[in-house]
């Protein structure tokens, strides 16, 4: 069974992103958890080249791997499956601390 990410690993996500891309007109909280990410009503206006560099930041700071072009295009869909992603791999990589 899944767990629900945590508030904080989807606030310090959303300060990645803003950090990664040098987003400074946002406050974190602002940013929808559920809302899609690219083309979608959230206050972050994103494209493809930031989707790059969002991928290799998480990968960087999180230390799991994003392998292929349909992983990553749904592990970004929003701020949620991106914490599910990170939660989920994580989990892997540590099965006894679940």
């Amino acid at each position: 069974m899944t767990e629900i990410p945590s508030a904080e690993l989807k606030m310090e996500i959303k300060k990645l992103i803003m950090n990664t891309l040098n987003i400074n007109d946002v406050n974190p909280a602002e940013v929808d958890d559920e809302l899609p990410l690219f083309g979608g009503g959230n206050k972050l206006s994103l494209d493809s080249v930031d989707a790059l560099e969002i991928i290799m930041a998480i990968q960087r700071t999180y230390q799991v791997r994003i392998a292929d072009q349909n992983l990553a295009r749904y592990t970004l869909r929003s701020i949620n499956s991106i914490a599910e992603f990170i939660e989920s791999e994580k989990a892997k990589q540590h099965p006894e601390t679940k």
